[in-house]
């Protein structure tokens, strides 16, 4: 079994890069560090850009469900982590590992699956900034993993 540690990433997923850009760009002006930041999204030149100027160089992942993602950012080593990764769990599968329940990482693979653009944050002593932020800037079902359970 895998011990899952409580809070550590905020999660909420944006309508689509336009949105996702304000939000990012508020994460940043409020002092959450780059290095902190994950975006995730079904794979686009347009998505790939904004990454690259956000983050640095995606990476192309195949995710179950999503097919051809780009991300980068923390979040994709804790999903990736383990036995079985984004290949064969996908998002949904996979959101327990950073303490999300089953239900919510089957809605952040949902709005995924329909254009939206993931944001995650990985600083637990600022997740209810981090929350606050993705909640004002219009990250939907915006929520700090905090499940302290096994997996």
């Amino acid at each position: 079994m895998v011990e899952v540690d409580a809070g550590r990433f905020t999660v909420g997923v944006f309508q689509d890069i336009e949105w996702a850009s304000r939000g990012v760009d508020a994460l940043k002006a409020h002092g959450l560090a780059v290095e902190s930041i994950t975006i995730l999204g079904k794979a686009s030149p347009d998505l790939s850009t904004f990454i690259e100027r956000q983050l640095g160089a995606p990476q192309t992942l195949d995710v179950r469900d999503l097919g051809s993602v780009v991300a980068r950012g923390p979040l994709v080593a804790a999903l990736q982590g383990g036995d079985q990764g984004l290949k064969d769990l996908g998002i949904a599968g996979t959101m327990r590992r950073v303490g999300f329940q089953a239900h919510d990482g089957r809605i952040f693979d949902t709005l995924t699956a329909r254009g939206g653009v993931l944001v995650a944050i990985h600083s637990e002593p600022r997740a209810a900034d981090a929350l606050a932020v993705l909640h004002s800037y219009g990250g939907g079902n915006a929520a700090i993993g905090a499940w302290s359970g096994r997996v």
